[in-house]
């Protein structure tokens, strides 16, 4: 197969999505669930357009793998590669970045990451629930639009403020739960309300995240304007990067991703 020039640029490895329940992989975080596990949900996306770096869209742990394995996913259990690459990424780290940047470019299809501070510490998941139905990744390829906002800044850091209550602890890994539910039974209003939810309980956990001298943009009224426009919307990451909404029609200045599935 001949590889287009787009191709040869962006490599094979793919990049992911995070979607509701976010920051739950962060040990710190998952130490005050007093429901675990709490959820978390990644998808795999084709590597088909370049995402803006400091964006959330795990582009820092995408380079390093290009560089590790050469631009193409290892035939190895997906557990080691996992490991492998957060080790590779982590070593020496003062605040290490957690399981699900790598769980992301590596599982194929839409995955429900389930932490328990009580299992490998909270570091690596206690299960990993997956869907690799092309209909479903076909649906939500359809219902995901991404408006691009602005990385993250240098200098900027999410992690100042930390309200880490047990109740909203709960509340971050339960919209995880419900998200891969959505999902699966292809349910795009209840959907956008995890992630809704997601956004309240990082305003609530970690303010920095959505509120920080460092931004140039305020991310709230831009994000609340679209929550009540359409059935939902999250930030991609920490800080911004894009803008993640829920529909089932067209979003002005958005463009769509192409959700990858296991290949049989």
């Amino acid at each position: 197969m001949k590889l287009s020039p787009v191709q040869k640029l962006l490599g094979f490895i793919p990049n992911r999505l995070q979607l509701a329940g976010g920051w739950i992989d962060q040990p710190f975080v998952s130490r005050h669930n007093p429901k675990p596990p709490g959820s978390m949900v990644v998808v795999q996306i084709e590597p088909d357009f370049r995402p803006m770096d400091r964006s959330g869209i795990a582009s820092g742990t995408r380079h390093i793998a290009m560089k590790l394995w050469k631009g193409k996913l290892p035939n190895r259990p997906l557990d080691e590669l996992v490991r492998e690459l957060y080790d590779a990424e982590n070593r020496g780290k003062k605040n290490p970045s957690g399981s699900q940047d790598m769980i992301g470019l590596v599982y194929p299809g839409v995955n429900r990451l389930d932490y328990d501070f009580k299992i490998h510490g909270g570091v690596f998941t206690s299960h990993i629930e997956s869907c690799n139905s092309p209909r479903v990744a076909k649906w939500l390829s359809y219902v995901l639009h991404l408006i691009p906002v602005e990385p993250r800044p240098n200098g900027y850091s999410p992690l100042g403020v930390k309200n880490l209550s047990p109740a909203w602890v709960a509340k971050l890994g339960q919209s995880g739960q419900d998200c891969y539910q959505a999902i699966v039974k292809m349910d795009a209003k209840k959907l956008g309300a995890s992630l809704n939810l997601t956004m309240q309980c990082w305003e609530k956990l970690l303010p920095h995240v959505v509120r920080h001298p460092a931004l140039r943009v305020d991310l709230l009224p831009i994000l609340q304007a679209y929550q009540k426009q359409y059935l939902g919307a999250m930030y991609s990451g920490c800080g911004g990067g894009y803008l993640i909404v829920v529909s089932e029609k067209p979003v002005p200045g958005a463009f769509q991703v192409n959700v990858r599935v296991a290949q049989k």
